[in-house]
């Protein structure tokens, strides 16, 4: 696949995203039932697990106050005895500036030492270091070969992940097989990518019904770019009957997840009256949106819309436009 078009995409999931997942997967192994007491009372006799887990609640400020630096003396400690949770969360901290001065390296340097005991969060993050070249060496073949550790331990974001970073080895039959590998197992995201591998024809036969059938498993879970191809292909007729009225419905989902360009077709079928009742005033709306959110094509048919339509009705349409951009922002 195309790296212009696979990068912006990994960019986006492969690395803000999981940071922010991990800490929260962590947070949530703290065993609740053991009384704050008896951790600390574990963690100062050198108990490795007490000392993450009271790093854990230091960080959420669960039971003491909030203090990231003191999360990360308990992290330092049991990572230092060699516990691969530890380890990962240290390497988080370093990362992300949290209780320690942010130093790449030294985040590389902790999720190696988990990545080596097995630890597929960290085998992940790893991976991600070397195909950004953040904290090390910038090195497809290494990212690669962290995600497969992980990918071949069952881990679906690390199979979505590693599908990615193939990319970059313009591989796309190893591409289409862990996107698949994950999508199977349920990974919304693998299951979009692997429908857009079958929409374009990269690494596998193009087949639009076999894409279609892929980007409406993750259409479903919520995906927004698979509501947008799945719209788009209800409105060609491209692997499904043609029907604007189902295309509509996909687009509207993935336009109130923030999809500026699920945005702009949603304004365009108002303005043309596809799969809805013309509605000059809607089209203006969601063509408005669009182009706040940077769609610059939005912006002319945005204009014609507002010729259609009365003093009135523009100025209540201009209201309606600056409510639905605050509330129909891109999600995390």
């Amino acid at each position: 696949m195309n790296q212009s078009i696979v990068l912006p995409l990994y960019q986006r999931y492969a690395r803000s995203f999981f940071l922010a997942l991990c800490l929260l997967l962590s947070a949530s192994s703290v065993q609740a039932a053991d009384d704050l007491i008896t951790i600390q009372q574990r963690a100062e006799q050198g108990d490795a697990a007490a000392q993450f887990n009271l790093g854990v609640r230091y960080a959420k400020g669960d039971g003491v106050a909030q203090d990231s630096r003191q999360a990360v003396a308990w992290y330092r400690k049991a990572a230092e005895q060699g516990l691969a949770e530890a380890q990962h969360n240290l390497g988080i901290c370093y990362d992300q500036g949290i209780g320690v001065g942010m130093d790449t390296k030294q985040a590389v340097a902790w999720w190696r030492k988990a990545a080596e005991q097995g630890d597929t969060k960290s085998q992940i993050l790893l991976g991600t270091s070397y195909a950004f070249g953040k904290g090390v060496e910038l090195d497809a073949k290494q990212a690669v070969t962290w995600y497969l550790k992980a990918a071949e331990q069952g881990d679906t974001e690390a199979q979505n992940s590693i599908a990615s970073g193939i990319a970059f080895l313009n591989d796309d039959k190893q591409e289409v097989t862990w996107y698949r590998e994950a999508a199977e197992q349920g990974n919304a995201n693998a299951q979009f990518h692997l429908g857009f591998l079958y929409y374009l024809g990269n690494g596998v036969a193009q087949d639009a019904k076999q894409a279609v059938a892929w980007f409406r498993k993750a259409a479903e879970q919520g995906n927004a770019r698979a509501q947008y191809f799945l719209g788009n292909c209800y409105t060609l007729g491209a692997g499904v009957a043609q029907d604007y009225q189902q295309a509509v419905t996909w687009l509207r989902k993935a336009a109130e997840q923030g999809h500026r360009d699920s945005q702009y077709f949603l304004g365009l079928s108002y303005a043309l009256g596809n799969g809805v009742p013309q509605d000059y005033s809607q089209a203006y709306v969601w063509l408005s949106v669009a182009a706040a959110n940077g769609d610059t094509d939005a912006t002319e048919a945005r204009d014609f819309a507002a010729e259609k339509l009365s003093r009135s009705q523009l100025a209540e349409a201009q209201k309606l436009a600056g409510q639905y951009f605050e509330k129909y922002q891109p999600k995390r």
